[in-house]
């Protein structure tokens, strides 16, 4: 059952919409990675594209709920909460975007076997944030749940830094990559890294709300 109702609905409904949106960023940011992967670098600038114009329409959803609280949704001392809420899932957008750019801009070499763990680490940091948004949606109908899934967010993240520790330290290792590269790929691997921890950033906000509301 839903804890709110009115204008206070209408901000969740909003929410959903927003955290829908950043989840198709995500994704398009994944069919970027395996394009590009695949040597097909227009069509991985197809996606960039794409990536863009959906952190384009995540920013603007971000300012319809803020606009929402301002206009009276919410006891006064709870807006500021959701406000904040909103923006760090707005920051899991800019992160891909942030990703996607940097691996068109720089287009590095791909490593022969290094495809394949990079895309694990895109789908880390998806994992990631699909237990975030599960632990959003589960603030306005159960606050407990909301804790839970919250604290799996941040389990989630600390899993997607193991993956992205290793694909770092394999890079660095390696014999055939230049010195160039690696520095290339340390910067790439730490902005797909940033999705996951902008995610957990806002499950922080969540857990931080859970326990206001539970008092």
């Amino acid at each position: 059952m839903a804890l709110f109702g009115g204008k206070e609905s209408d901000v969740f409904d909003a929410i959903e919409e927003h955290l829908k949106v950043v989840e198709e960023t995500i994704k398009a940011f994944r069919e970027l990675v395996a394009t590009y992967i695949d040597g097909n670098l227009e069509e991985a600038k197809k996606y960039e594209e794409l990536v863009g114009d959906l952190e384009t329409k995540a920013d603007g959803l971000r300012r319809s709920i803020e606009m929402m609280l301002y206009e009276g949704a919410f006891l006064p001392a709870n807006r500021g909460d959701y406000a904040r809420l909103s923006e760090l899932i707005d920051q899991v957008a800019d992160a891909a975007e942030s990703a996607a750019h940097t691996i068109i801009l720089a287009k590095p070499k791909i490593p022969a076997d290094m495809g394949k763990d990079v895309l694990t680490l895109v789908d880390s940091t998806m994992e990631t944030y699909k237990k975030l948004r599960k632990s959003v949606e589960a603030l306005n109908t159960d606050v407990d749940m909301a804790m839970k899934l919250a604290k799996e967010t941040e389990d989630a993240e600390e899993r997607a830094d193991e993956v992205e520790y290793r694909l770092k330290k394999a890079v660095f290792d390696s014999e055939d990559v230049t010195t160039y590269a690696k520095l290339i790929w340390n910067q790439i691997l730490t902005k797909i890294g940033d999705i996951a921890d902008r995610a957990e950033d806002a499950s922080d906000q969540v857990l931080l709300m859970s326990v206001k509301r539970r008092g």
